[in-house]
């Protein structure tokens, strides 16, 4: 799935890679506790870059981990192998995953563009720049951050409710507002598959 307004950047060869990869990761963490190493220089071009990206895993249509990068800081592909690892042992909201819960578990994985800063004037006037279901969003205030994927606004459709949710989740109330606060969007490429490489 893309952002409106993206164009695809990933061809069904590296999209495959990075589901499988994800997928060997997990496999790994289960049997070895640690994420699966990866040598970039096995795989194409794209998937060498450095690029930040989220891993999603869902199981049964509820979200089980969810874990990523918002800054480019390694090769795609190890970004990738290690945000599966952490999504599935390591998200503080869940117990690790087991061996028992690979059955109906679903694979995420969301390609970050650049964040770039949202000018903005007031609240009302950064509710009028959100592009539901294109923007994801990175909320700043001092030492509180937080961000919602592009996939989120499924679930938060209204920009009002969108923003509110994300300061809860940056540990601000909903109603928080300073002259301080800053505020970047970025949008994604999103594909996915069931934990036995099966499409979804």
């Amino acid at each position: 799935m893309l952002s409106a307004d993206t164009h695809a950047e990933f061809d069904p060869g590296d999209r495959t890679a990075l589901l499988k990869i994800a997928q060997r990761s997990i496999s790994h963490g289960l049997e070895k506790g640690i994420p699966l190493p990866v040598d970039p220089n096995g795989f194409s071009e794209k998937l060498r870059l450095e690029r930040a990206s989220f891993v999603t895993l869902n199981r049964l249509g509820n979200l089980r981990g969810c874990i990523g990068h918002l800054k480019a800081i390694q090769p795609l592909v190890s970004d990738v192998a290690e945000n599966a690892f952490s999504a599935a042992f390591r998200d503080p909201r869940f117990t690790p995953l087991k061996n028992s819960e690979l059955e109906g578990l679903e694979l995420h994985i969301s390609v970050l563009s650049p964040a770039i800063p949202i000018e903005f004037k007031s609240q009302a006037d950064l509710l009028e720049k959100l592009r539901p279901g294109v923007d994801g969003l990175i909320l700043k205030m001092g030492r509180q951050q937080g961000t919602f994927l592009p996939s989120v606004w499924d679930s938060l459709p209204d920009a009002r409710s969108f923003l509110q949710h994300l300061k809860l989740k940056a540990g601000l109330a909903q109603d928080y507002w300073s002259d301080d606060i800053s505020f970047f969007r970025y949008q994604t490429e999103s594909f996915a598959s069931s934990f036995d490489n099966t499409p979804v």
